[in-house]
């Protein structure tokens, strides 16, 4: 038999654990919780910084202008990858039509328009990573 210490739920138990293959130990009642001091913060070990990164040019990043006044953005609802553009600049699009399917966990997503209108202007391509709030287009 092994004496270990587990902590379940915020719960320190001590728990006594027989191998199995060997001779068979005589059952042991659940012993009670034993209570612990709070665990103590500690700060993390000091970690050499990281080199400096240089910016890939093999994929474009989508453009960091805002919206004009008069333009509304479909933005990204979440990170992920574009899989595919469904307009493209002088399109006419309908409130709920899909203007760019997004894969985010291995699950394709559609980004439908807020309103009628025309598309002005594609901020992104296929094969490009954007990040939550991103502005994949700009609807007039």
């Amino acid at each position: 038999m092994k004496r270990f210490r587990v902590t379940v739920n915020g719960k320190i138990y001590e728990v006594l654990v027989e191998e199995v293959g060997g001779t068979v130990a005589a059952p042991v009642a659940a012993p009670a919780p034993v209570l612990a001091a709070p665990p103590v913060a500690t700060p993390p070990p000091a970690r050499p910084a990281d080199p400096p990164r240089t910016p890939s040019p093999a994929r474009p990043a989508a453009r960091e202008a805002p919206a004009p006044p008069d333009m509304e953005a479909v933005r990204a609802p979440l990170p992920g990858l574009v899989v595919e553009i469904k307009v493209k600049p002088g399109d006419p699009v309908r409130a709920g039509q899909v203007v760019a399917v997004l894969e985010a966990m291995k699950m394709e997503n559609e980004i439908v328009a807020p309103r009628d209108g025309t598309v002005a202007e594609v901020r992104t391509t296929k094969g490009v990573n954007v990040n939550l709030g991103d502005i994949l287009v700009l609807i007039k």
